[in-house]
């Protein structure tokens, strides 16, 4: 291995460790609180996605750096898009029992005015 390409490879370790732990602090917050309303569900879904594919192309290209970065930020988050999509999935089940919940009482209500042979 010559001196300029260790000098590369380390650099990619560098930029690897450094992306990957800016990435922790926010992982560790959403995964302590559980706080995922600030999150867009779409954009995590693309950015796992991608990662996961950086991991993918890192194993084929033998790329040390691009192998451990990914390997660690789509292990965290994955576990935010796990939480993210129990999150969404939480909400909209909330909704639509809410939303047959208004439905029955506006029908009640519309009954409830009518008075008894004004069918």
């Amino acid at each position: 291995m010559s001196q300029q390409t260790s000098a590369i490879e380390l650099l990619g370790y560098a930029a690897a460790s450094l992306t990957t732990l800016s990435f922790i602090p926010q992982a560790m917050r959403t995964l302590s609180s559980g706080d995922t309303r600030g999150i867009s569900l779409s954009m995590y879904a693309f950015f796992t996605s991608g990662i996961a594919l950086w991991l993918v192309y890192g194993i084929f290209t033998r790329n040390g750096p691009l192998i451990i970065a990914n390997a660690i930020t789509v292990v965290l988050s994955g576990l935010i898009l796990q939480r993210k999509l129990e999150d969404h999935l939480g909400e909209k089940r909330s909704n639509s029992k809410a939303g047959s919940r208004k439905a029955g009482r506006k029908h009640r209500i519309i009954r409830s005015r009518t008075r008894p042979g004004q069918e």
